[in-house]
C-alpha cells in the first residue's frame, strides 16, 4: 500500500512537474510584433514596433515584416530589450532610406557619414534574419546602410545595399572608452558595396558571406580595430568576388593604425589586386596593422605579389581564428542560439 501511495505521489509529482516546465517554456518564448503594410499587422512601419519593445526586457521581441519595402530610417536605442527582426525573405522584404552624407540639414551643413545611416542598431542582442537593408542614395559618396555600435548583433540570411561605406561596424570609434565590446556576426549575407564598404572599429565575423565589389570598387574594408582588440574584420569560408575591373579592388586599408581584417579560407576572385592592401598614405600603418590570410582560393588568391608587411598565417596561427575564440568574450556569448 505505502509503494503505491508513493507511486502515485511520484506520478502526480511528474505530471506538475511537466506542467510547470511547459508553463516556464511558454514564458520564455519570444513575444511577436508583426509589420505590415497592408494593416493586417499591428503596426504598419518598423520604427513603430521598434517603440513598441519594452525597454530592457529580459524576454526577447521579435517582430516579424511581411513583405514590403518599408521606406524609413530607423534607430534602435540602447535602452531596448533583445531584438530579432525576421524579413519574409531578403528578396521581398526590403528596409530601405537614401540619406548621404554630403545632404545638407536644416543648418545648411552636411549631415555627415554616420548620420546617413538607413537603420542605426545602439541596442545589446539585436538579431536580423531574411532582410535587405539598403542605402539608395545611389553613387553619390559616403552612404551608409546599417550602422551598429552595439554589442552581441547578428545576421543571417540577409542583404547590405549600398555604394561607398554600405556597413558602418562603428563599435567604439567615437568612444572614450575603447574597451566596450561591440561583437558582429554575420552567416549566409551578402553584402555588396564600392568603396570602404565594410569599415569601423567593431570586431566581426562573416561565414559563408558573399562580398561583393561592384563596378568602380576600390577598398572592401576599412578597419579601424582599437589597438586594444585581438581581431577586427575576420571572413571565414567567403566569397570576394563582383564585377569590378580586373585587379582593381585593394581587400583593405587602415582607417586606424592598429586594423586588423584576416581572410580565412575565402574565394577571392580576380577584381583583387595581386598587393591586396593599402596603406592609406600612412607607412607607419605598416608596423602596426595585422593584415593576414590563410589557405586563400581563386585568381585573386596568388600570394607571390602580397604587400611585404601582410601575413600568410600559419596552420597554428588560423587555429585562433574560431567563431568561438573571436566572439565568446568574456560573457559567453553563444552566437548560434542568437540566431534560433
Amino acid at each position: 500500500m505505502k509503494t503505491f501511495t508513493f507511486l502515485k505521489n511520484l506520478t502526480s509529482l511528474s505530471i506538475f512537474s511537466i506542467i510547470l516546465l511547459s508553463l516556464l517554456s511558454f514564458k520564455t518564448n519570444d513575444k511577436i510584433i508583426v509589420v505590415s503594410k497592408d494593416g493586417k499587422g499591428n503596426f504598419t512601419t518598423v520604427q513603430q514596433a521598434i517603440d513598441a519593445v519594452e525597454n530592457g526586457s529580459s524576454t526577447r521581441t521579435k517582430i516579424l515584416i511581411k513583405a514590403g519595402t518599408y521606406k524609413e530610417k530607423i534607430i534602435i536605442p540602447e535602452s531596448k530589450g533583445a531584438i530579432l527582426l525576421e524579413g519574409e525573405n531578403p528578396e521581398n522584404t526590403m528596409i530601405t532610406y537614401d540619406d548621404f552624407a554630403s545632404k545638407k540639414n536644416s543648418e545648411g551643413k552636411d549631415i555627415g557619414t554616420t548620420n546617413s545611416s538607413t537603420i542605426f542598431i545602439y541596442s545589446n542582442d539585436f538579431t536580423a534574419k531574411n532582410i535587405s537593408f539598403e542605402n539608395s542614395s545611389g553613387r553619390v559618396g559616403q552612404a551608409v546602410a546599417v550602422l551598429t555600435s552595439g554589442d552581441r548583433i547578428a545576421f543571417e540570411n540577409c542583404r547590405f545595399l549600398g555604394n561607398q561605406d554600405t556597413l558602418y561596424l562603428k563599435g567604439v570609434q567615437d568612444s572614450p572608452d575603447k574597451t566596450k565590446a561591440s561583437r558582429n556576426y554575420f552567416k549566409n549575407c551578402y553584402i555588396e558595396g564600392t568603396t570602404d564598404y565594410i569599415f569601423g572599429a567593431g570586431t566581426a565575423v562573416f561565414e559563408n558571406c558573399t562580398i561583393y565589389s561592384k563596378e568602380t570598387a576600390s577598398y572592401v574594408t576599412a578597419a579601424s580595430t582599437p589597438q586594444e582588440n585581438e581581431f577586427g574584420f575576420v571572413f571565414i569560408n567567403s566569397k570576394i568576388i563582383g564585377n569590378a575591373k580586373e585587379s582593381s579592388v585593394y581587400l583593405g586599408r587602415p582607417w586606424r593604425p592598429f586594423a586588423k581584417t584576416v581572410y580565412i579560407d575565402c574565394e577571392i576572385n580576380s577584381t583583387i589586386k595581386p598587393e591586396g592592401w593599402h596603406n592609406w598614405s600612412k607607412p607607419d600603418a605598416e608596423k602596426t596593422t595585422f593584415y593576414g590570410e590563410f589557405n586563400s582560393k581563386g585568381n585573386g588568391a596568388n600570394i607571390s605579389k602580397r604587400v611585404s608587411w601582410s601575413h600568410q598565417l600559419t596552420k597554428d596561427e588560423r587555429k585562433k581564428y574560431t567563431l568561438d575564440n573571436i566572439l565568446k568574450g568574456k560573457d559567453n556569448w553563444n552566437v548560434k542560439k542568437s540566431l534560433k
